[in-house]
């Protein structure tokens, strides 16, 4: 019996041409897209310039910051109140003035003041912007500190190298930070939205109703529900780990063995949780809006965008009940760490326990009608 369902599934899915090209097409677009325009990293920032000294050190300030790659210098001004004009005018984002005698205080009395003023109608860039800005003044003023002490003592002043190594992720791309919770996202959507969609779609159509006169068992027709929207995860799963690595080479460091198991658990919960709510929803119209609203809530509680660490107690709190918290930590730390189920212990037990929870509900709420 249930393999006659399952077929039935099948063929329904193909039936509908939409579907099969969105499974193919979604995972492809979302990788080659989603990570360039979700990407924390802040650079091109326009940059206003008022050097009133005019200097050679002012000058080599300048270049320093130019070659730094983050900024970009859209305007010079010989006052302040004139780049105050073109940060207004949104042509600048953050404004540099030195001032007069900038060079003179420096060699002389071995410090000078720079004014560092941003536009933090966006606070994250405008908090980056200055930050940035800061530490390349600060490197630049070390320089040129051991540049004079040099020339006044006559010898090699001792210094302390400092060499940053940065584990997991050396080049500190958000694009291979991204990747991993995209693909979750991807997973999310379809085999969340479709299980909900189907059985809602068979309730209008009316063929629900002649599924409830059989004698189908309410396992059994859950399962036929469940399989085959399995197997469409694991095609939309592979088929991001190959566009992962054809537009960016990226590769996991651990097992795909160990992303395809945590995978099946996820698949299984969140397609349990889709064939929940379309047991509740009378119509398409209030699937839709249902799943709609509890996925994008697992969503920003999962920490796709920002550590559930940053996020209020009481928020993190409820970020224990999101799946795709587990699951996106599990895929970051195996493509960026290379962790084992060993390792990821804690997420498999939680996401066992949102598919065996997900599906018994469905399986109790699908009301059956001899």
């Amino acid at each position: 019996m249930l393999h006659y369902l399952i077929e039935k599934e099948f063929k329904q899915f193909f039936r509908n041409t939409f579907l099969p090209r969105l499974v193919i097409s979604l995972p492809f677009m979302a990788i080659l897209i989603f990570p360039l325009v979700a990407n924390y990293d802040v650079k091109n920032f326009n940059l206003s310039i008022v050097d009133s000294d005019k200097s050679p050190y002012s000058g080599e300030l300048v270049r320093k910051i130019e070659s730094s790659g983050y900024y970009r210098i859209t305007d010079v001004s010989a006052t302040f109140d004139d780049a105050l004009k073109s940060i207004e005018r949104h042509e600048s984002d953050i404004l540099l003035e030195i001032p007069v005698h900038f060079e003179k205080e420096l060699v002389r009395e071995g410090k000078a003041t720079v004014l560092i003023s941003s536009n933090t109608v966006n606070g994250m860039k405008g908090g980056l912007g200055s930050a940035y800005l800061s530490s390349i003044v600060a490197d630049f003023n070390s320089e040129i500190r051991s540049e004079l002490m040099q020339v006044s003592r006559g010898r090699q002043v001792p210094a302390i190298e400092i060499v940053p190594m940065y584990k997991f992720n050396p080049q500190l791309s958000y694009k291979v930070y991204m990747i991993p919770a995209i693909m979750i996202m991807i997973l999310a959507l379809v085999c969340g939205y479709l299980p909900a969609l189907n059985i809602v779609g068979e309730k209008e159509s009316g063929t629900f109703e002649q599924m409830n006169v059989t004698p189908v068992s309410k396992i059994h027709f859950i399962l036929a529900k469940l399989i085959p929207y399995w197997v469409v995860g694991f095609v939309v799963l592979t088929i991001s780990f190959f566009a992962a690595w054809l537009f960016y080479g990226f590769l996991p460091v651990g097992s795909f063995v160990t992303l395809y198991v945590f995978s099946s658990l996820f698949v299984l919960a969140i397609s349990g949780f889709g064939l929940v709510v379309s047991n509740y929803a009378s119509t398409i119209q209030q699937a839709i809006f249902m799943i709609f609203f509890f996925v994008l809530t697992f969503i920003f509680m999962s920490g796709l965008y920002t550590p559930v660490a940053s996020m209020p107690e009481w928020a993190q709190a409820i970020s224990a009940f999101s799946p795709l918290k587990y699951i996106i930590m599990v895929f970051r730390l195996v493509y960026l760490k290379g962790s084992t189920v060993h390792d990821l212990l804690v997420p498999f037990a939680a996401l066992s326990g949102f598919a065996i929870f997900f599906n018994s509900w469905a399986i109790m709420s699908y009301h059956k009608k001899n």
